[in-house]
């Protein structure tokens, strides 16, 4: 995903990019195209380019263990600057171009904010039960038939003083 910058006045521009994800360079868990909306603000000295990336993915539910398709959607913000980068420049969303440059690559970016946007927990809906501990029955589909419930012996101290102050 190439911008070309060198003859784009100064002012807000907005550009669309709908690419395949193999020519992005990431597979699993997206497929399909990355949906790529840029609303470039150029001035003389800086571009800020924002950027919001819409995509689709199959995960595999951390409760349940099915798997399920989700809408991936994520934003993020560019400062390019014209001119020498300084020795101290440790800011990620800030880049130095030099005057003459004539476009900007946002490929990497692309990439790289697709794959912070993958969830921590991955869960087929909000209020998944998961899977029974005892039978491994999916608790989303159907109530399980366990009645029986095992405790586990560190907590027997416990429970036998809970049953002592209920009596």
């Amino acid at each position: 995903m190439i911008i070309k910058i060198a003859n784009l006045s100064e002012g807000t521009h907005t550009l669309s990019f709908d690419e395949k994800i193999s020519e992005i360079g990431i597979g699993d868990p997206f497929y399909g195209n990355c949906k790529v909306d840029v609303k470039l603000s150029k001035s003389h000295s800086q571009i800020i380019l924002d950027a919001e990336l819409n995509l689709e993915a199959n995960y595999q539910c951390d409760r349940c263990g099915c798997d399920y398709k989700s809408k991936v959607y994520t934003k993020y913000r560019m400062v390019y600057l014209f001119g020498d980068e300084p020795e101290d420049n440790d800011n990620l969303s800030l880049t130095y171009l030099p005057i003459d440059a004539d476009k900007i690559e946002i490929v990497n970016d692309v990439r790289d904010y697709a794959l912070l946007a993958i969830p921590m927990k991955k869960l087929c809906k909000e209020d998944c039960k998961g899977l029974c501990p005892r039978c491994g029955k999916n608790l989303n589909e159907d109530n399980c038939i366990c009645t029986e419930k095992e405790i586990d012996p560190r907590w027997e101290p416990l429970e036998k003083l809970r049953n002592k102050l209920n009596n």
